[in-house]
């Protein structure tokens, strides 16, 4: 029997996520039991939204009697109970106090290493606020200021994390740079192209960015940075301030990274699921990017060549993508990027018959709500204008979670402990 489209559309991303699981797909990652057998002690550290079940992982499949310990981060409400390794909770996606503490911690215990010791480091999208330990002279609230005022610019995370990388004194190589040991980087990429620099302001990658750069990413989207910000960049721009650690730097010949959870992986996972309820999955692409209502709009356009001309699909298809679209917050409404994305594409669909969708972050909260994302059905329009939702409002007040919760149609998770971007499926029955 065949699945409701709804229960299809919830099942494909369960599916998703299930499949960037660091339970199930880090272990074949691990070193050796023999390699391990050859440090003297390994320490594991680590943040992201990820983080405690990357460090469940490892002590699932650490060999009982080799040297294990460390810390991890990760957001309020994503922790899990581990042995060896002890897991903090800290503010995501504005950092706070908890997470400079347990930065201040990992980098003593970091730089304490031995040549002959192993650096095991637990990374996955996040990881930037968490692991918030502010350059010289930058206090933590000039941190969380500039933050907070980059991610309602609309600016994409690559050049966040530019900023990010340069007022910290642990992310853009830093932490590498910190240890004398072996460093074995474990990746959950939450990061369009799997960019190792990008992911959580890449704590054991080289920076390619620069202070310059920075300092026109806050021009760009027109941040007002407070003084104290402003000054450290400036001085670093000016040189009196060392550059992060670029590519070429011999340090990383000690450094290794391993991809152990990224986008596509998940959704193929996901058109598996299709496949055997016999609908035609096609993967647009998992590196969509774009402010989210825009790319709804022609995310929506494409889905009505299907609907009305059966080009450049035939019905019954699924249209799948990932990646991470961006919101440039004007509204004071309650949303996240998925729900404003499938907010204007509800509008984009207007008139499209057997139209479902679902659009989620696979780390199950979209931007700092309760909710993973949204459903649409053929009759969301129809049912908002019963209930006296005006959809073209809400979406101009960044309030698409207001909208899909008087419908009851937001999909809602908790913590997946996981995070490879968003998960988007146009279903056209």
């Amino acid at each position: 029997m065949t699945p409701a489209p709804r229960d299809l559309l919830l099942e494909s991303f369960r599916a998703a996520v299930a499949a960037a699981d660091p339970l199930v797909t880090l272990p074949r990652w691990l070193p050796s039991h023999t390699e391990i057998a050859g440090f003297g002690r390994t320490l594991v550290v680590g943040a992201g939204k990820a983080a405690a079940s990357m460090a469940l992982a490892v002590e699932r499949h650490w060999p009982i009697d080799a040297p294990l310990d460390g810390l991890v981060v990760t957001r309020h409400g994503h922790g899990l109970a581990c042995s060896r390794i002890e897991v903090v909770e800290a503010g995501h996606p504005v950092p706070d106090a908890a997470g400079e503490r347990a930065a201040a911690q990992i980098l003593e215990a970091v730089s304490a290493l031995d040549a002959g010791d192993l650096l095991l480091v637990l990374v996955s999208g996040g990881g930037s606020s968490l692991l918030a330990l502010p350059a010289t002279g930058v206090p933590i609230a000039g941190l969380r200021e500039v933050t907070a005022a980059l991610l309602a610019s609309g600016a994409p995370i690559q050049e966040i994390n530019t900023v990010r990388k340069h007022l910290s004194r642990i992310q853009g190589g830093r932490l590498a740079a910190a240890s004398r040991a072996q460093v074995l980087a474990l990746v959950v990429s939450d990061v369009v192209g799997d960019d190792l620099s990008a992911i959580a302001s890449g704590p054991c990658a080289p920076d390619p960015g620069t202070y310059a750069e920075a300092l026109a990413v806050l021009r760009r989207w027109r941040v007002q940075a407070p003084a104290a910000v402003l000054a450290h960049l400036r001085a670093g721009a000016d040189g009196r301030v060392p550059e992060t650690p670029k590519p070429g730097d011999p340090l990383f010949a000690r450094v290794e990274h391993r991809l152990v959870a990224s986008a596509r992986p998940s959704l193929q996972a996901a058109a598996r699921i299709f496949e055997a309820a016999g609908v035609r999955a096609v993967l647009l692409s998992e590196r969509i990017t774009g402010e989210a209502r825009e790319v709804a709009a022609v995310f929506g356009a494409i889905a009505r060549e299907v609907a009305e001309h059966d080009q450049p699909f035939r019905r019954p298809v699924v249209l799948l993508s990932g990646g991470e679209c961006t919101v440039t917050v004007r509204g004071r409404g309650r949303g996240g990027r998925c729900v404003e994305f499938a907010l204007a594409l509800a509008r984009a669909l207007a008139g499209v018959d057997r139209a479902w969708a679902i659009v989620a972050d696979t780390d199950g909260i979209d931007g700092s709500g309760d909710a993973a994302g949204a459903l649409l059905t053929p009759d969301t329009l129809a049912r908002a204008a019963g209930a006296g939702l005006d959809p073209s409002r809400l979406l101009e007040d960044n309030d698409g979670w207001s909208f899909f919760s008087a419908l009851g149609d937001l999909v809602i998770t908790g913590p997946t402990r996981t995070n490879v971007n968003d998960y988007r499926a146009i279903l056209l029955a």
